[in-house]
């Protein structure tokens, strides 16, 4: 065995020189070597993290990531020769390159294999719009029975993805990142960024790429889910803090269409003193198609955007604004950048510069998609996004688009050129450009203000400009809420943890069919999906309801006292009640590397039980949800509806609509991992873990349950996040066993806290002497709570009230 050093590496290479020089040479992080015509490098990024880097022998090439922002860091590596083969072992993984065939394997640091490539790279000559490249391919071999999970937000309704061939190019309810993680706590990401299949059929598992000067993908071990992901982390980003407020209720729809209106919903949810922080405008406050994203208010009805803003803020809300990748030919930033050649000429939306359904082809929009790739287009584009609209005090982007939308797709549209060559080359690096663009500019700008983006859209690397992706222009059905959830949880286990979706779905015209008294939200069969719907949400990252064909709002479902109103209600005053523990939580995001949505297989490896389930996961570490996904009050109706004919509104109908009986009780199955001991969080009920139960629902109740040895902060009862201050929180003590949580606090919306401005408090249960300890809080912020009082409550009934400044407390329960 030798360890690389400053002096065995010269051995090694004056070694490798004389007697392998046809087989291998040693560098300053990994190797290289050729064989079978093949160049190969191996480079270690960190002890449990390799770049394999793999090309057609002696050509040469640039490659720059576009995703990955780590730095290799120097790792002690031991290399040994074994027969054919060469191992380099670090504390973290060994990895086997055979000489003879060029085939890497991966194994853990005690020598267990963890997966191989199977059989030689392939390299495809490719003419890439005049570009001399490659189609590139590389396969691994799996375990038969070895679940795999991420890819990013799919809807083909799976958790492993496992038996499958999926074409990735970015759409608008499919979202791709080419990364795969498995149960057996290891994470491949493959780097390349055009036009992807991920094949899984027979005895292979492959990556397979349109375009590409090389084989390019990073191997990283974590031990477990959770590993995984921070190595993934680590190697494209880190996940920043975004304000408080983005983690209260939004409310949106297809589109509000004057600064009246949407100033109106606002005041009327303050009136029916219903919780809220955000009001979302949409598309058409720039005016017509040929204005189409004019970064600018030129709608007569939007006649004074100052004051629009002004009442938002004055009702202790805030406005997120619709912006898209594209322009129209009248605007001012159309003309900068087509003057430039920044412009792409192939179909996107809008069809029409007329702004009527269906479109008329006899009057094109002329709208063009910009140069993402181009820094300089990016500067432009935030010119003109800063002087038309940031500047009245807008607080969030909601970045549509971002794929950005394709139409009428001709394969010669790949061809087009964009800054980092065809388009087809950088195809799917398309949301991460732009959407990183505007995270940069608002940074340079402002650190008063944390930058709040929702996109459509997504690649690897985005969770580090604090995007929040949604799944697109989905349906309205159980189908497709089914299909929610493991669409988010895929895409958690690929890194980026910020996942949304239209609450409710996007298209629900047919539900307006069959109901004509008050359209869908008066529809028995759409009110039950929207508010189960709604409850999934609650447990997401973002809660915002949106969609077209009928208005969301919660006094369009009813009044109060009725059960849909106030199952609607009870939804969102949940979610404001957990917002110390959901702020918490985003905190272990950001620092710990956590996740929001956490698969079932992150926290219960060891039972099979969860390796493929699809309808239940942990929110935050402690509670486990199991959303209702099922019909119970009305007939479910199959609907197949997508994004381009879902707005077609008028053809799709369901039967008519049928009455309900909402205070009836029925009952879910819900599985309860084993391994721990389970307690219901509407009764506190206690359950052992490693089977399946029947809980009892209404329409106002879910299945939720929290983990024995949790603390779950509750936050006092309020109209808007930030309210009322956290001086008084209740800590909800789950017992059967230890546990520890962290509170923090800061501004809310600012980044001093990158300088240190926060405050940890720290808090354990000791589940032998039953005592709590709230220790000494760390860290100091302007404004914090010196004083407060925590209320501690254990699911058996024990009920103390505390005093805390800061100093180390205990208590016995």
């Amino acid at each position: 065995m030798q360890i690389m050093n400053k002096f065995t590496l010269l051995a090694m290479l004056f070694y490798a020189s004389v007697g392998f020089a046809q087989k291998y040479q040693l560098t300053g992080n990994g190797l290289k070597a050729s064989v079978g015509g093949t160049d190969v490098e191996l480079q270690f990024y960190n002890a449990s993290t390799v770049r394999v880097l793999k090309s057609p022998q002696g050509r040469s090439f640039e490659k720059k990531s576009l995703a990955v922002t780590e730095v290799p860091e120097k790792v002690r590596i031991s290399v040994k020769e074994n027969g054919n083969s060469v191992r380099l072992k670090t504390s973290g993984v060994e990895v086997v390159f055979d000489m003879e065939t060029g085939v890497v394997g991966f194994f853990d640091a005690g020598g267990k294999l963890l997966v191989s490539e199977q059989g030689r790279p392939s390299f495809k000559d490719f003419n890439d719009a005049g570009n001399k490249t490659f189609s590139v391919r590389q396969s691994f071999r799996l375990d038969k029975d070895e679940p795999v999970y991420g890819l990013g937000i799919l809807q083909n309704g799976k958790m492993s993805q496992r038996g499958q061939t999926k074409r990735m190019v970015q759409g608008n309810v499919e979202d791709y990142i080419p990364f795969i993680q498995s149960v057996k706590g290891y994470g491949i990401y493959w780097d390349n960024y055009s036009p992807t299949d991920f094949i899984d059929a027979g005895e292979e598992t492959a990556f397979r790429s349109e375009v590409g000067d090389c084989i390019d993908y990073y191997f990283m071990y974590g031990g477990n889910a959770d590993g995984v992901v921070a190595k993934m982390r680590r190697l494209t980003g880190d996940v920043p803090m975004i304000p408080l407020w983005a983690y209260g209720y939004m409310q949106s729809k297809e589109r509000y269409k004057s600064q009246d209106e949407i100033v109106g919903v606002l005041r009327k949810y303050r009136e029916l003193n219903v919780p809220i922080d955000c009001v979302i405008q949409d598309w058409q406050y720039w005016g017509h198609n040929y204005l189409w994203n004019a970064m600018d208010f030129q709608n007569p009805l939007f006649r004074n955007p100052k004051k629009m803003m002004d009442d938002i803020h004055g009702m202790n809300a805030r406005v997120m604004i619709s912006i898209w990748s594209s322009f129209g030919p009248a605007t001012r930033p159309y003309r900068e950048l087509a003057g430039k050649g920044m412009l792409f000429d192939f179909g996107t939306w809008p069809q029409s510069g007329i702004d009527s359904w269906p479109p008329d082809r006899n009057y094109p929009s002329g709208v063009r998609v910009y140069d993402a790739y181009n820094p300089e287009a990016r500067d432009i584009y935030w010119k003109y996004l800063n002087d038309g609209v940031f500047k009245f005090g807008i607080d969030g982007w909601w970045m549509d688009s971002t794929e950005p939308d394709h139409l009428d797709f001709k394969p010669e549209d790949f061809d087009t050129k964009t800054y980092m060559g065809s388009f087809r080359k950088v195809r799917n690096a398309y949301p991460l450009m732009t959407v990183g663009g505007v995270y940069d500019h608002q940074r340079a700008a402002t650190s008063d203000k944390r930058v709040m983006i929702l996109t459509r859209s997504v690649f690897a690397g985005q969770q580090r400009y604090g995007a929040n992706v949604w799944s697109g222009d989905v349906g309205s059905s159980w189908e497709t809420l089914r299909k929610q959830v493991p669409a988010g949880l895929n895409f958690t286990l690929a890194g980026n943890p910020n996942y949304n979706s239209d609450i409710g779905g996007f298209f629900c015209g047919h539900y307006n069919k069959s109901y004509a008294d008050g359209g869908a939200p008066r529809n028995p069969m759409f009110q039950e999906l929207y508010v189960r719907w709604l409850q999934f949400s609650a447990f997401n990252p973002m809660m915002r309801s949106h969609g077209a064909d009928a208005p969301r709002e919660i006094y369009q479902f009813g009044k109060k006292g009725e059960p849909v109103y106030d199952a609607i209600e009870k939804a969102i005053r949940l979610r404001y009640s957990l917002l110390p523990y959901i702020y918490s939580t985003s905190w272990d995001v950001s620092r710990r590397r956590g996740s929001f949505m956490r698969a079932l297989v992150m926290d219960f490896a060891d039972d099979r039980n969860v390796w493929d389930m699809n309808d239940e996961y942990m929110f935050g570490r402690s509670i486990l949800v199991a959303p209702v996904l099922e019909a119970h009050y009305t007939p479910e109706v199959a609907v197949k509806v997508n994004e381009n004919d879902g707005w077609d509104r008028d053809r799709k109908k369901v039967e008519n609509a049928v009455k309900a009986d909402f205070t009836k009780s029925h009952h879910s199955k819900v599985y309860l991992p084993a391994g721990t001991v389970w307690y219901d969080f509407w009764t506190n009920e206690r359950h052992d873990g490693g089977r399946e139960i029947s809980k009892t629902t209404k329409l106002d109740v879910i299945p939720l349950y929290v983990k024995a040895g949790s603390i779950v902060p509750i936050g006092p009862d309020v109209q808007y996040s930030a309210e009322k201050a956290w001086d008084n929180l209740e800590l909800r003590v789950y017992t059967g066993a230890d546990g520890e949580f962290v509170i923090y606090e800061d501004e809310f919306d600012n980044y001093n806290y990158e300088k240190g401005e926060y405050t940890e408090i720290p808090v354990s249960w000791s589940n032998a002497s039953r005592r709590l300890t709230i220790g000494r809080r760390k860290g100091a912020y302007k404004g914090m709570i010196q004083k407060r009082k925590f209320t501690i409550v254990t699911q058996d009934g024990v009920r103390k009230t505390v005093s805390y400044d800061g100093r180390k407390v205990s208590v016995r329960l």
